[in-house]
């Protein structure tokens, strides 16, 4: 049997990884939900397994891909740096052009006024997530399996507590228990079209390899600092989600080198 491509193996581990936000909002269904407090310690440690893979298994690996094509000095640290700058802007970007809602902060982007709620918010998850599995298909595309399997794990054990999240402020808002499931588990869904992106376009060309993973970089650190940590902050919780956050680091840590 031959070995799958690095763009199917890219497409496949990031839809494994979106698949897991169907798992972790499966409490609803069962009617017995976790605390606000263990909700933001679940979601900083999602931040934490970000904020590892950011830079152990995409910064780093860039500098890497960069020192290879240039001599070590300041243009691969430029090529980084610029790259991580233009993944944050981008996220940015579609933050401002794009209607969404976040049940917390309200709406932000251009005005939808004829967008029912609920899907603005989809809206909001979907720009969420994409980077995400953009992410995952930069590192299979890359260097294939030992590349890819470290993030599509990191991203997908942070994508349970983010689906929980989901699901239960879909339960606050009236929607039923099956609703606010299903709506959860299809947010995921787009990582796999971020995954399939990703390593299609580094494994057609690989000069653009470390611009491809520190961009991937810089789209998962705005999500972090713009989302994520704000939420687990948001309640007075911000020492379990600090908390929260230590563990995911140090566990991602140790699954890259492990794996990787």
């Amino acid at each position: 049997m031959e070995p799958l491509s690095p763009i199917a193996l890219g497409f496949l581990g990031s839809l494994a990884a979106g698949s897991l936000t169907a798992f972790g909002a499966l409490p609803v269904l069962g009617g017995r939900l976790p605390s606000r407090a263990t909700r933001d310690l679940l979601l900083g440690f999602a931040a934490g397994v970000m904020l590892a893979a950011s830079f152990f298994s995409l910064i780093i690996p860039a500098l890497d891909a960069a020192e290879v094509r240039f001599d070590n000095g300041a243009t691969p640290a430029a090529i980084v740096c610029i790259a991580i700058l233009l993944g944050m802007g981008a996220v940015h970007l579609m933050n401002e052009k794009l209607p969404h809602e976040h049940f917390k902060s309200g709406r932000e982007g251009p005005d939808a006024a004829s967008l029912r709620r609920v899907w603005l918010f989809i809206i909001a998850i979907t720009i969420h997530n994409f980077p995400e599995g953009l992410a995952v298909g930069v590192g299979f595309g890359a260097d294939g399996l030992s590349g890819g399997l470290p993030l599509a794990i990191g991203i997908g054990l942070q994508n349970a507590p983010e689906g929980l999240a989901v699901a239960v402020s879909l339960l606050g808002e009236g929607y039923s228990k099956g609703r606010a499931w299903g709506i959860a588990a299809m947010t995921g869904l787009v990582e796999p079209v971020g995954g399939l992106l990703g390593a299609g376009i580094i494994s057609i060309s690989q000069p653009i390899l470390p611009w491809g993973l520190a961009f991937a970089a810089g789209a998962m650190l705005y999500v972090i600092s713009h989302e994520i940590i704000p939420e687990t902050h948001r309640s007075g919780h911000q020492n379990r989600a600090t908390l929260g956050l230590a563990v995911g680091l140090v566990i991602m840590l140790f699954l890259d080198v492990w794996l990787g």
